[in-house]
């Protein structure tokens, strides 16, 4: 197959998903006495975290915005879909969903720098990508650049920074790029629409349902829409994906609703039922959406009603923690060459004033605080503090003490 050819079936199958987004809204007609909100294109070219991309975004406002006070926002990827601003038009008007501004970004593209190559799309690599590039790119560069613009009446846009009023929604690889946007910071995304989510071998997504199980659950509303005939290709099954996710998620105790229809990897289904999604996602707003208690498993590790707590800050780094046979914690600043301790009492000491830089550490069957420290020992310290040194001319990094004595150390 030729480049040209390449680009060609590229570039047609990114038009051909983008289309079938927005080709159905006939599905949801719109009506003369629902108030119709403002809907304006623009351009973003200026992204730190997807250097060299451009993309179109529209951001449509509600006519019954007031810029008094902050609206909350949706989310959108491959731009407009779902016939989203008539959606919004409507249960605004019925009080439905809050004072929504909607946000529908396309993927970037690196234009090509002549005529003789293509461009490059950098959709799979945004969306399907774990980690938190893609909310960052949202939270720390596309969103403010929204909060700069105004409605053509001059009203300004102040959108909501509270995850609770935020939700995040798209198709396909938008799908898994919205979940993953709210698992990476669910303090600024809490509501997910998932309509035909790519949660397979791609780059990585086919690990979620796994790390749903495994990890406590996150304070996540989503929505799950997939069809019977969707894709069942290389990367995997997106049908029998979709139901494992929404399972996992069931499992781990997540506020979660699904819509199974019949259909292929299309977004005729989601569509139709985007009106019900956004209602169940939306409802009893604006009271927030709260983290699950989790899988039987966990519940039997973890007290009820406790939560993650701040025992202290300020620090440079946090290295090292080893706790006691008392259950005290100590822990390493080490670019400050401190070692602290957590009493029992929650309060933090000083235990080490001058730890060399320590950073592994861990406790011995004798009770002494064995650490590997910056200037290439590995020495153990008493109740008192102490330091008897065991061994030189080691750079190590993290060590092990085994129950008779051994010691292990990692460089």
């Amino acid at each position: 197959m030729k480049r040209s050819q390449l680009g060609l079936l590229v570039w047609s199958s990114l038009v051909v998903f983008t289309a079938f987004l927005t080709v159905f809204a006939a599905d949801s007609p719109r009506r003369e006495d629902v108030p119709k909100g403002e809907i304006t294109k623009y351009s973003f070219e200026n992204s730190k975290i997807f250097p060299g991309t451009v993309r179109d975004y529209w951001v449509y406002v509600p006519k019954q915005y007031d810029p008094s006070k902050p609206a909350c926002v949706y989310v959108g990827q491959d731009g407009i879909g779902f016939n989203a601003p008539a959606v919004f038009d409507r249960l605004i008007h019925n009080k439905e969903m809050p004072i929504v501004i909607g946000v529908f970004v396309r993927p970037g593209v690196v234009k090509a720098l002549s005529d003789k190559a293509l461009d490059r799309f950098n959709r799979s690599y945004e969306y399907d990508g774990l980690g938190d590039n893609y909310a960052r790119f949202l939270l720390e560069e596309l969103l403010p650049e929204v909060e700069k613009k105004t409605t053509a009446d001059g009203r300004p846009l102040r959108l909501s920074h509270d995850g609770n009023d935020r939700c995040i929604g798209g198709a396909s690889s938008g799908a898994v790029c919205a979940f993953t946007a709210a698992w990476e910071r669910p303090d600024a995304f809490r509501r997910v629409f998932s309509a035909i989510g790519t949660y397979v071998g791609l780059r990585g997504a086919n690990n979620y349902p796994t790390l749903v199980r495994k990890l406590e659950p996150k304070p996540i509303r989503i929505f799950l829409e997939d069809g019977s005939k969707d894709l069942n290709i290389y990367g995997g099954d997106w049908w029998m994906a979709n139901q494992e996710m929404e399972r996992a998620l069931r499992f781990a105790g997540y506020e979660v609703n699904h819509a199974w229809g019949e259909g292929g990897h299309n977004a005729r289904h989601a569509t139709e039922i985007f009106p019900e999604a956004m209602r169940w996602l939306w409802q009893d707003w604006p009271n927030p959406v709260k983290a699950g208690a989790g899988s039987q498993q966990l519940q039997a590790l973890l007290l009820p009603g406790e939560d993650w707590k701040l025992v202290s800050k300020g620090y440079k780094f946090t290295e090292g923690p080893a706790v006691n046979a008392k259950g005290e914690v100590f822990f390493n600043d080490i670019p400050n060459s401190k070692t602290y301790k957590i009493g029992l009492d929650g309060k933090v000491s000083l235990f080490l004033a001058d730890s060399k830089r320590a950073n592994g550490q861990a406790f011995g069957p004798d009770g002494r605080l064995y650490a590997v420290t910056g200037t290439q020992q590995v020495v153990a310290y008493d109740a008192s503090g102490k330091m008897q040194v065991l061994a030189e001319g080691i750079r190590g990094n993290d060590i092990v003490v085994g129950h008779k004595g051994d010691i292990y150390v990692t460089h």
